[in-house]
């Protein structure tokens, strides 16, 4: 699939019209909390490991890494990268979709970064203060879906990434949302995960918000509630989570 004058895919006629590359790329990016990263060595050759990740409110991935590794020293030298977020399943792993980025990663010192990946991976919180680890954002510079079979496409990063243009009120209050929905409205979160997400009944927690969905985590588990429009500020998202609360209920 080639790529139009504004980064989007342009679509193949030959493909089921009921394909949403895009979607289904913002899904697998929003939903994902572990990826292969890619770096290169001194050498110029390819060194792949496992990294866990999360995404800042624009969708850029968020990486927590240790310079005692090879990749972390890999990018101090060369930040170009690149990310495979795979969905996994049962059955064929070639059928299942799975998202490639192509990216440059550099140091970041942003709260908000660091905000987002410990929610993401609480896990992290008895780490990510030793004087060796420090957080990354990897820039998007060009992503390729695979699908499965004939559900494939390339964009730049303006298809794959959020607009938060406007919406500096809804990350502001980011903490506040999360708690409150967290403390009071485990129902209703309950409820988004498996009536509108398609995911197994638990005890999910709200994990992020940004313009365009609410991620979810479970243990080991995440799901991503897309909103029908996006939104830019905590009023707005009050409205569009009863919304939501009440499609679930019904």
């Amino acid at each position: 699939m080639m790529i139009d004058k504004d980064g989007g895919p342009v679509r193949d006629p030959r493909q089921d019209p009921s394909f949403d590359p895009v979607g289904e790329s913002k899904r697998l990016l929003r939903g994902i909390r572990t990826a292969t990263l890619a770096t290169l060595t001194e050498a110029g050759a390819p060194f792949a490991t496992l990294t866990a990740i999360a995404t800042d409110h624009d969708g850029t991935p968020i990486l927590l890494l240790s310079r005692l590794a090879h990749h972390t020293r890999n990018l101090e030298r060369d930040g170009r990268c690149s990310l495979l977020l795979p969905q996994g399943g049962r059955g064929d792993p070639m059928a299942h979709p799975r998202l490639t980025l192509v990216a440059r990663a550099a140091r970041s010192q942003s709260p908000g970064a660091r905000a987002r990946f410990l929610a993401r991976n609480p896990k992290a919180q008895l780490y990510a203060d030793f004087p060796d680890f420090s957080f990354w954002r990897a820039e998007v510079e060009a992503a390729h879906l695979n699908g499965g079979f004939a559900r494939a496409a390339d964009f730049g990063p303006a298809a794959l990434l959020t607009d938060i243009g406007g919406a500096e009120s809804l990350l502001a209050a980011e903490a506040d949302i999360l708690g409150h929905m967290n403390a009071d409205h485990a129902d209703a979160l309950a409820l988004y995960a498996e009536k509108l997400a398609g995911v197994k009944p638990g005890n999910w927690r709200a994990s992020g918000i940004d313009p365009e969905g609410l991620d979810l985590i479970c243990g080991d588990e995440t799901a991503r509630v897309a909103f029908p429009t996006p939104i830019k500020n905590p009023a707005e998202s009050r409205e569009v989570l009863v919304e939501l609360a009440k499609l679930a209920r019904g």
